[in-house]
């Protein structure tokens, strides 16, 4: 009898996993979207943990080449793929009250991976995102400068002496030496020194970060694609061990200021902002995983971001020399300007080829460059597409930014595009590596001014020199398993010392 009930429960499954898969697999074709045919199993998600998701991304935009969006699925639930600009606008602006919620999200056992202002969503998000935004305004981050400039020195100090030995043979590691102590610091008050001692105890903090075997990779995964399984699995946003540390700390650099009943009346950075956002909660919705997931995710979500950015600026820069010229005349003439006793980049807008180089590079190799929301209605994407509420929509930025049509000759590296005279004549919404609208990049304004700083000292310093049989820019091989574009093989290039050093 138990034999005989098993085998029904077990036809009875089986039949509505057929009739379940056939609506599945027809639903995009249904509704006349272009799409792939998606795998029984997991969808459109085949290049998980094989090909970096921006490169998926920009295969797909080309593909179907002229698409407006493009229907995919995450396991057995539908999504969209936006590649239209117009479209991409209304998403992440015009209709941004429909879309303010992201996608991706952890769960109930990884409150720090679920509480940070990158993956929560309202009415928790718009109010920690509110009061966050105090510790990026322009006077906060002229008052971080003098830290800023400490860690700038450190970096030149440390390129000077690597380069003696020879060869620096992985940028990204003094980059992220130089961002894990600025952000650090700024996000936690303590003093980092990952520059002198690399064994520093913020540097553990972000190299464990960094570090993405099977199980984070796939821990990524579910918190981006399918969240439901985080809370089956246990899953976490960050490693556990590292969060372990980071709330000893937390709490360690809380105290040292007076606690949380010390009154702080102008937070100088973001330890002291999270702190007053307690004092003035009413109710208990401030816990402390709150306040450590805010300054975990700006960690996570500026040290590698930056280092990454910054490690691709100087590898552009060493494969174009004609641009680092210009680039040092540029900065030298600010310099020359300058009152300070060092260059003092927030204080010099007229540093324009300085911030083409950075855009440019942001063009082709956008950290986050595909922008996830979910629609909270029915939303109308135009007259011949209208998506049901609980929809995901990923923003194709990634792909739009390397279509000739709105770039031309993508491939090729041209800051000029981004020159004052030439920026206007961007299609907008065609360039997004910072996301936009309500839910773009908080930490925007910051990792400009972190990146002009250090990237203007080392030119005003150095030259640099690809060495040869290196991998050409564009070849660079990137992250498989995480889900930033990131360049995942050691970089090498040579730093020579100017004639005439302006920072020692």
């Amino acid at each position: 009898m138990f034999i005989l009930l098993l085998s029904m429960v077990t036809v009875i499954f089986a039949v509505w996993v057929i009739i379940r898969w056939s609506k599945v697999k027809k639903y995009w074709k249904e509704k006349g979207v272009p799409h792939y045919s998606p795998n029984p199993i997991v969808g459109s998600l085949t290049f998980l943990q094989r090909e970096n998701p921006s490169l998926w991304m920009r295969k797909l935009y080309n593909d179907f080449k002229g698409a407006p969006y493009v229907g995919i699925w995450l396991f057995w639930r539908p999504a969209l793929v936006v590649n239209s600009p117009e479209i991409a606008r209304r998403v992440l602006v015009k209709d941004a009250d429909v879309f303010r919620n992201r996608f991706l999200s952890s769960g109930k056992t990884d409150p720090i991976g679920a509480l940070n202002v990158f993956t929560v969503n309202d009415p928790l998000w718009s109010s920690v995102r509110r009061r966050l935004t105090v510790v990026f305004t322009a006077a906060k981050l002229r008052s971080l400068q003098p830290m800023t400039m400490t860690k700038t020195k450190n970096l030149i100090k440390r390129i000077g002496d690597d380069s003696k030995i020879g060869p620096v043979k992985d940028l990204r590691e003094i980059c992220t030496d130089y961002t894990t102590d600025v952000i650090g610091e700024a996000a936690f008050g303590i003093t980092s020194n990952s520059l002198v001692s690399p064994d520093s105890i913020m540097r553990r903090v972000t190299r464990e970060m960094m570090a993405f075997n099977v199980h984070r990779g796939l821990s990524w995964c579910s918190i981006f694609f399918i969240p439901e399984l985080v809370d089956v699995f246990r899953l976490s946003f960050f490693p556990k061990d590292t969060m372990k540390l980071l709330r000893k700390i937390f709490q360690t650099m809380v105290a040292q200021r007076g606690g949380y009943e010390n009154p702080i009346k102008e937070p100088r950075d973001l330890l002291e902002a999270l702190v007053k956002i307690k004092q003035e909660s009413t109710d208990d919705e401030m816990t402390e995983d709150v306040l450590l997931a805010q300054a975990a995710a700006f960690l996570l979500g500026g040290f590698d971001t930056s280092a990454s950015t910054m490690t691709l600026v100087l590898y552009q820069l060493a494969f174009n020399p004609h641009h680092q010229e210009r680039l040092y005349q540029e900065v030298l003439q600010a310099q020359n300007k300058s009152e300070d006793e060092y260059l003092n980049t927030a204080s010099h807008p007229e540093l324009t080829f300085l911030d083409a180089v950075i855009k440019e590079t942001l063009r082709i190799f956008p950290p986050m460059g595909w922008l996830d929301r979910i629609a909270s209605t029915d939303y109308k994407i135009d007259d011949n597409l209208t998506i049901p509420a609980g929809t995901p929509v990923y923003v194709n930025g990634v792909a739009m930014q390397v279509d000739p049509e709105y770039f031309p000759e993508p491939e090729v590296f041209k800051p000029e595009r981004f020159l004052p005279e030439n920026e206007r004549n961007i299609i907008p919404y065609t360039y997004m590596p910072f996301g936009d609208g309500p839910r773009n990049c908080i930490g925007m304004r910051f990792a400009y001014q972190s990146l002009r700083q250090s990237l203007a000292h080392i030119i005003l310093n150095f030259e640099i020199h690809a060495l040869p049989g290196s991998t050409k820019p564009n070849n660079v091989h990137m992250e498989q398993k995480g889900l930033f574009f990131m360049p995942d093989e050691k970089l090498s290039v040579q730093f020579v010392p100017r004639a005439t050093q302006t920072v020692l």
